[in-house]
């Protein structure tokens, strides 16, 4: 879905528990750089490569990952894009995230062995095709520190915003001239609602409560929630509302 001329929302359908959903990475591009922000699953790398060549892009042309945070379903795919095409991408994350993401220390919230016991009742194909996204291939290093407020000077201008709670190192990104926020996991939606992190899988609901309260500084007029999709209906509005209901 183009948002604007610079930002394309990406969609990847997958079916959670029986339940149809998508994960929505986001691309942006100006006339020298090709960005791509969270990359999907493991071992769905090549839902990933189709969904972009519907738009004309291929994993060659990136320049650069933005990675949000450690979660499998934001960085899953990375390795893979990485493996073929490394010399010339940069690989961008918070500081909290990098022993995760480069496999120094195990995914915080991924235990193959604990989830095996949860998905026995799955059918066969389900069960193996989750099993597979959850077998997580490091990646090989990540080149670029990103920290709270940092400037990015892609496509106009991007703000790093540090936005810790559902995982330690979270991170959103506020891009200046479109005035949209691509929030990560630090708020869902459904429907055009703004919601919350969930809670089940914030490992500070706190710290996310105060990263909500950070957002109220920018002129946010559109978000994409990576769960969830984009939002363009009243959003400091919501985003008032939602603080004071958490």
């Amino acid at each position: 879905m183009k948002i604007s001329p610079a930002v394309e929302m990406i969609e990847l359908p997958y079916v959670a528990f029986g339940v149809p959903s998508a994960l929505n990475p986001t691309l942006i591009r100006d006339g020298k750089d090709v960005i791509l922000i969270d990359t999907g699953m493991s071992g769905k790398v090549e839902q990933l490569r189709d969904a972009l060549g519907e738009i004309g892009v291929t994993f060659d042309m990136l320049t650069a990952i933005i990675l949000t945070h450690q979660d499998l379903d934001h960085v899953g795919g990375a390795a893979d894009i990485l493996r073929e095409c490394s010399p010339h991408i940069s690989v961008y994350a918070h500081a909290l995230e990098q022993p995760y993401i480069e496999g120094v220390l195990p995914l915080i919230k991924t235990n193959p062995q604990a989830m095996a016991k949860m998905i026995q009742s799955l059918p066969e194909q389900m069960r193996q095709d989750l099993m597979q996204s959850m077998v997580y291939t490091p990646v090989n290093r990540v080149d670029q520190l990103l920290a709270d407020k940092d400037r990015l000077p892609f496509c106009g201008g991007i703000t790093v915003i540090h936005t810790p709670g559902h995982t330690a190192g979270h991170l959103s990104l506020y891009l200046d001239k479109s005035k949209l926020l691509i929030a990560a996991d630090a708020l869902t939606s459904k429907d055009g609602v703004l919601n919350g992190p969930v809670p089940q899988t914030t490992l500070d609901m706190e710290s996310a409560i105060q990263s909500l309260r950070k957002l109220l500084d920018y002129e946010i007029e559109k978000v994409i929630c990576y769960h969830g999709g984009l939002c363009t209906d009243n959003i400091l509005e919501q985003l008032n509302k939602l603080v004071r209901q958490l």
